[in-house]
């Protein structure tokens, strides 16, 4: 990398998944994304529709900035995703990414999950960062 390319982060990782509701996939579903920008104001949203089988898929969010190579901040990174289903919204990932690697919302795997739109959400700490989450992606978390 040379020292005048801009420096590239991971904001959200890929997601895919599966999402149900009362054991039922949520077909149709609307999946809706957002996620804080790192290095300038604002955000990104990106959305997409459920298939038959309640599965989704978005890609990774990545933001660069030549100023962030030579500029020192703490990496803190509002995400968000919600889905619209049946005529509710759920908020079903709230969270901050704490790093900039790809994939550290799930310690380096695929970030695959299954989300129940009728489970309580479940507050976890995965990498440093904190989610407040309908989902589940088998992930490790973090010690007390």
């Amino acid at each position: 990398m040379s020292l005048f390319e801009p420096k590239k982060v991971c904001l959200f990782s890929a997601m895919s998944g599966v999402i149900t509701l009362n054991g039922e996939p949520a077909k149709g579903a609307h999946v809706k994304r957002i996620v804080e920008k790192f290095y300038s104001s604002g955000h990104n949203t990106d959305e997409t529709m459920t298939d038959d089988n309640g599965y989704f898929e978005l890609p990774a969010v990545f933001d660069q900035s030549f100023l962030g190579k030579f500029l020192p901040g703490e990496f803190a990174i509002p995400q968000q995703v919600f889905v619209t289903y049946g005529g509710e919204e759920y908020k079903v990932w709230a969270g901050v990414k704490r790093t900039k690697d790809e994939n550290s919302e799930a310690r380096g795997n695929e970030l695959v999950v299954q989300c129940k739109l009728d489970s309580e959400p479940q507050a976890i700490a995965v990498d440093r960062g904190f989610y407040y989450t309908q989902c589940s992606w088998g992930v490790e978390t973090d010690e007390d």
